[in-house]
């Protein structure tokens, strides 16, 4: 699987003190020294009771001086934080976190964890047997909510011993940071998706199209109506008779993942069981991620171009796993930007780039704009020489407002503002679909499965 070589490193720090006197006496050494005060009651009628209340705080604030020396101090504990799966986005992510004791009695430990809040909403808060000489461990789960790179901070302890009169205080610095990726799952849909494009390469294989495609199959005689280009002329001087070059269908296609990363993909949409809101982008790199798994297994070569305002991330077609690593460690880096995209800037970067037909899988949104959209501009350019899949991702919002019955006057204007953006949508899309382009209008729940079935059909009618 390719998530097990994502994990975050193990970190390991020795414990330090949390100030200069890191300690203190526990709830249940004050409610011990309370309780002699049970002594002035009967001193009402002898003053010597009130001497014993003097001897029993005594003898508890002994023993608590002597827990207390008996305590492991903080270099002598040493915390490790290990990732047991990889943070990606929406996938629960198991995190270990191991005490060692070096000192001579058990102890039992509280450590907080400070983890970013794109990791959990409050620090985790874990207790632990600390046993001599014995590394005890503690595990806990949190669920991301965003990409990127994200700064850990320290572990907090607070630990005693089983007498539990006295606490010590002391930290960990475990800092580290620790890369967010979008979804990586592979359920059972995408596994269809996979059988699917198997069965394609083999009926590709089988039929072995002659003709029709660009990669050399085989030499043979020159037959009139043979296009000219396609003479192989150091044959036909070695066998002296004209031979031309046979044709078939390309195997490994070059497919170009290309991601808007403007202000329009900053909008943050709910999607899934959970209704946990996400930005598109974020939608967006999951599906690409999908993309990219599933183009690689069917022999292709994968790109990537995220851009705003400029390239963000650029990576040029390849396969393989590490190529994968690249992608994914590339879309985990992308950041939605507060200005508008240079939609134009990208695709002449993408031309320079990919000089030869290939597929283009551009996820983006349109903008609402008395003038026609730059993207749509770009989209009828790049539509000239690839096969372009352009993807508009919809606001769920806005589709059931236009689809809602009005009650009032002031739902009778959303309701139509909202149709009038669909149905500008629709024209718009309308008018790119007519240079040529597929185009989807979708809601990020249904995006993953729509992209990559359009995938599969292209791969079955050899369009690239």
């Amino acid at each position: 699987m390719i998530s097990s070589s994502l994990h975050p490193e193990t970190v390991s720090a020795v414990c330090r003190p949390r100030r200069r006197f890191a300690f203190g006496l526990t709830v249940r050494a004050i409610l011990l020294l309370l309780a002699g005060y049970i002594w002035l009651i009967p001193g009402f009628w002898k003053s010597q009771f009130s001497y014993a209340m003097l001897a029993w705080d005594a003898l508890v604030l002994l023993a608590a001086l002597l827990d207390g020396l008996r305590l492991p101090r903080p270099p002598e504990l040493t915390v490790t934080r290990g990732w047991l799966s990889t943070p990606a986005l929406d996938a629960e992510t198991e995190i270990e976190l191991s005490v060692e004791n070096n000192g001579r009695v058990i102890v039992e430990c509280r450590l907080v964890d400070d983890l970013p809040v794109a990791l959990v909403a409050e620090p985790a808060t874990l207790r632990v047997a600390a046993f001599p000489r014995v590394p005890s461990h503690a595990r806990y789960r949190v669920l991301p909510g965003e990409r990127g790179d994200w700064e850990t901070g320290w572990v907090y302890l607070r630990y005693r011993s089983g007498l539990g009169l006295v606490e010590r205080w002391a930290m960990a610095p475990l800092t580290q940071t620790v890369r967010i990726y979008p979804k990586l799952r592979m359920g059972e849909e995408q596994q269809i998706f996979l059988a699917r494009s198997q069965q394609f390469d083999l009926q590709l294989r089988q039929s072995r199209q002659r003709g029709l495609g660009r990669d050399f199959e085989s030499l043979r005689e020159y037959r009139v109506g043979d296009d000219l280009r396609d003479i192989c002329w150091t044959a036909t001087a070695r066998r002296g008779s004209p031979i031309t070059r046979q044709y078939q269908s390309e195997r490994s296609q070059p497919v170009w993942i290309v991601l808007d990363c403007g202000r329009l993909m900053r909008a943050r949409v709910a999607a899934g069981a959970e209704k946990r809101r996400h930005a598109k982008l974020d939608h967006a790199c999951s599906t690409a991620v999908a993309m990219a798994q599933l183009s690689l297994f069917s022999g292709d070569r994968v790109g990537l171009l995220a851009y705003g305002q400029g390239i963000q991330q650029r990576l040029l077609p390849g396969r393989g796993a590490v190529h994968l690593r690249q992608m994914i460690e590339s879309l985990a880096q992308v950041r939605a930007e507060s200005s508008e995209a240079d939609h134009l800037h990208a695709i002449a970067a993408l031309n320079r780039l990919q000089y030869r037909r290939a597929l283009v899988l551009w996820i983006t949104d349109l903008a609402e704009t008395s003038m026609r959209p730059e993207v749509i501009d770009g989209a009828m350019q790049l539509a000239r020489r690839h096969v372009l899949l352009f993807v508009a991702m919809a606001q769920p919002e806005v589709n059931r407002i236009a689809a809602s019955r009005p009650r009032n006057v002031e739902q009778m204007f959303l309701a139509a503002a909202a149709q009038e953006m669909a149905g500008r949508r629709e024209l718009l899309l309308a008018q790119l679909h007519e240079q040529g382009a597929m185009t989807l209008d979708l809601v990020p729940e249904a995006l993953t499965s729509a992209v990559l079935n359009r995938y599969l059909a292209v791969k079955e009618r050899a369009l690239v």
